[in-house]
């Protein structure tokens, strides 16, 4: 609706009042009657009014309405479109990474993330809806992968068309969403800062993850280098396949000792993303020209709420080392961090594109562990925080089937039941162990009196 047309209905608004309003002077003095409105006019003024499409435009987010556990990342639907600025484009989202600086978000540990509410996700994939001014590499219609700071969790998705890649032929929304983050931040790990070379070996830890996968895909394209990875023994079999040559359950063994073992002058290269005590057992396995690079603290990530002590136990050994010590051991220490790299658009551009060429070359395909709906984005969470992921979890944006949601609430409601059953055997336990201490007491005053009688017993035969 025109701005000109406003005051032409609010005039016939209140001439309408007039008309309809009960006389209050005498009969006699008869007021002069309204002018007929033409047919133009009263097509000028329509009865309803019809609502902008802006306004009638909504699309589902995830929002991080506080900082705690699963359930503070909540389902909500937006209204109104969001404006397009220059130079950027929205995108229909269908399915975004997750990725584990998310889950130390979720619990304040992720300072690149605003302050809720707040939208997560740092990558997703989709097609291009609308552009805005002076974009002129994108049109409506392209199938893209996006890597943004965050706000990328929901169906709708505004972002600077530079932080858009096209998608390769044959590659599917799910693995495009499973590419930017993780397989960025192996290759600029092992290329730009590790200088990867032939015959050289390496430590990536978490080795079934998203990066861990990726940098072992990664490393198969250099000629002899040897990997040896941490994981779960259940995932064994899986990331051999993969590359990995050496695998050592973390949980079980040293992976120190396990390494010496093999490799007893130590590594070229170690991936740390652990943080605290175990930056400086990497630190120990490099050998002398050796490269550590340390990009996380997950460490620091234990349960679903933050965890005071293990936030404590990870600052207090953070590694720190002199200058002089470097220089005489003969060894270097770098530190990743893609969430600080948001504004260098063209190394990430260069790094995006020869990651792009190795998937059509078919070097590199990203390894898709499962696929849960907006609705079920605490279970998604939980999969991977408890470490049972191999390789990418994914968001998908399509509404969650109403079979499923039935199937889901009556899982949810066994799992209570269970809580519930578990609780009332704990708290019958806790009784028990209450009658069990009353009873103790009376036990030893019969034990005590059965005593004194016994000590009777040979007085009176005296007697």
């Amino acid at each position: 609706m025109s701005g000109d047309d406003a005051p032409a209905q609010q005039q016939n608004a209140e001439e309408t009042k007039q008309e309809n309003k009960p006389s209050e002077e005498p009969k006699a003095e008869s007021k002069p009657e309204s002018p007929p409105v033409s047919s133009t006019e009263a097509a000028a003024t329509p009865a309803t009014e019809k609502v902008p499409e802006e306004e009638q435009f909504t699309y589902r987010s995830l929002v991080l309405s506080g900082y705690g556990g699963y359930d503070k990342v909540k389902l909500q639907v937006k209204k109104g479109k969001p404006a397009l600025k220059a130079g950027e484009v929205m995108v229909r989202v269908k399915a975004c990474g997750l990725n584990f600086a998310d889950l130390l978000a979720r619990q304040g540990l992720y300072d690149r993330l605003p302050s809720p509410p707040v939208t997560p996700g740092m990558e997703c994939s989709g097609e291009i809806e609308a552009v805005g001014e002076e974009v002129t590499d994108r049109k409506v219609g392209d199938k893209v992968l996006v890597l943004n700071r965050c706000g990328l969790w929901q169906e709708v998705a505004v972002v600077p068309a530079t932080h858009t890649f096209l998608i390769p032929e044959g590659m599917t929304f799910e693995e495009a969403a499973a590419l930017p983050v993780n397989y960025i931040t192996a290759y600029m790990m092992l290329f730009d800062f590790g200088n990867l070379r032939p015959n050289q070996s390496i430590l990536i830890h978490s080795a079934a993850g998203g990066v861990g996968i990726a940098a072992t895909q990664l490393c198969q394209t250099v000629k002899d280098v040897t990997v040896f990875g941490t994981a779960s023994a259940s995932k064994h079999e899986t990331i051999s396949q993969g590359g990995v040559t050496h695998c050592i359950d973390y949980r079980t063994r040293d992976y120190v000792e396990e390494v010496r073992k093999i490799s007893p002058k130590g590594l070229d290269i170690v991936l740390d993303p652990l943080g605290g005590s175990d930056t400086h057992k990497a630190y120990n396995l490099l050998k002398p020209m050796g490269k550590l690079i340390t990009y996380g603290a997950a460490n620091m990530l234990a349960g679903q709420k933050k965890n005071l002590l293990a936030v404590a136990k990870t600052w207090y050994h953070q590694f720190s080392i002199h200058t002089l010590s470097l220089i005489q051991n003969n060894k270097s220490v770098c530190g990743f961090h893609l969430g600080y790299l948001d504004g260098e658009v063209e190394v990430i551009l260069q790094a995006m594109t020869t990651i792009l060429d190795l998937y059509r070359q078919g070097k590199i395909k990203p390894r898709i562990d499962s696929t849960y709906h907006l609705e079920q984005v605490g279970d998604a969470m939980r999969r991977m925080q408890e470490r049972n992921n191999i390789g990418k979890v994914i968001l998908i944006t399509e509404p969650m089937p109403e079979e499923e949601k039935k199937e889901e609430k009556k899982e949810d409601k066994k799992k209570e039941d269970k809580k519930k059953d578990d609780k009332k055997k704990d708290d019958s336990k806790k009784e028990d162990k209450k009658e069990e201490k009353k009873e103790e007491p009376k036990n030893e005053e019969k034990n005590e009196v059965k005593k004194e009688e016994k000590k009777e017993e040979p007085k009176k035969e005296e007697k």
